[in-house]
């Protein structure tokens, strides 16, 4: 289960961040809910999208399997609830951040993720390197000092973003049971406090009689949310974990985009300062995945 598939892992992550990307536009549909209310209704209506990903992929003995062995190996179950933690962590902050003022911070966070996750992948799993990934690495480095320079934003929610998600996908991989039948348990342990949430927060008043919330934008989240972080969650099973890492600022890279072309943002001088080196270490990682297809075996 731990085999490589540089094909297959690059194509989830590219589209992973697609979809993140595109989540990022949906939500202003979701108006007036709020990002927790958001956060909330993502995990509720997520937990559908995985059991009919399930089905539809015929892992239901698989899952079945995983949730048998958590009841009878202890150690297991308290593992999945450690990693649905973490993931709930990464989820909540991410809606947390924008209400509070602290969006700055947690971007920083993910400027900083794929850099931790290189070393990660150098050190913890001992994966060499070539010369496009240091490459590309040095030019992201450059960015990410460039915006630690220019923000100042080195508080605990960015020590949550960066340093939070590497130990999640570490202790996924010593679990090493089916990705998405993984998911779909991290999912239904978060399910308790969506609901509890949702009830106590007030957004089910707030949308009662939006027919169009309950029959296409909600059920539009679930559907993006699922299909986007289980194809993360897979390309990170299938690539090393460096060449993973340094996937991670295609999202970014997406997200100015969307910003810039559906939201109808600009992009300062000392913004493209921070971008245009980190936009490089996209297209040399690019240029690095196109020789491991080509080179990978059939």
């Amino acid at each position: 289960m731990n085999q490589y598939d540089p094909k297959r892992g690059i194509a989830l992550s590219v589209g992973a961040s697609a979809l993140f990307a595109l989540l990022s536009a949906y939500a202003t549909l979701l108006a007036p809910l709020g990002g927790l209310d958001i956060f909330a209704w993502r995990i509720i209506w997520t937990v559908p999208g995985a059991l009919l990903l399930i089905a539809l992929r015929k892992r239901l003995p698989i899952l079945r399997e995983l949730l048998y062995r958590m009841v009878t190996q202890p150690k297991l179950g308290v593992a999945m609830i450690v990693s649905a933690v973490l993931l709930g962590l990464q989820l909540w902050v991410f809606l947390w951040a924008p209400l509070h003022g602290r969006m700055l911070e947690v971007s920083l966070g993910y400027f900083l993720l794929p850099l931790v996750m290189v070393l990660v992948g150098r050190f913890y799993y001992h994966e060499r390197l070539d010369g496009l990934q240091w490459l590309a690495v040095a030019f992201a480095a450059v960015g990410v000092v460039h915006e630690l320079w220019m923000t100042g934003a080195f508080s605990w929610p960015t020590l949550l973003v960066a340093l939070g998600y590497p130990p999640y996908f570490v202790l996924r991989r010593r679990i090493n049971r089916d990705s998405l039948a993984m998911f779909t348990v991290e999912m239904a342990l978060l399910l308790p406090a969506a609901i509890v949430f949702v009830i106590s927060g007030g957004s089910l008043t707030m949308i009662a009689g939006r027919v169009d919330m309950w029959c296409l934008l909600l059920p539009g989240l679930g559907a993006l949310s699922t299909v986007a972080l289980a194809s993360y969650l897979k390309a990170s099973r299938l690539l090393p974990i460096a060449l993973f890492g340094i996937l991670g600022y295609v999202e970014p890279v997406l997200l100015v985009l969307v910003s810039v072309v559906l939201l109808g943002e600009t992009l300062s001088s000392a913004q493209l300062a921070t971008y245009v080196p980190i936009w490089i270490a996209v297209a040399l990682t690019a240029l690095h995945g196109v020789r491991l297809v080509r080179f990978a075996p059939n």
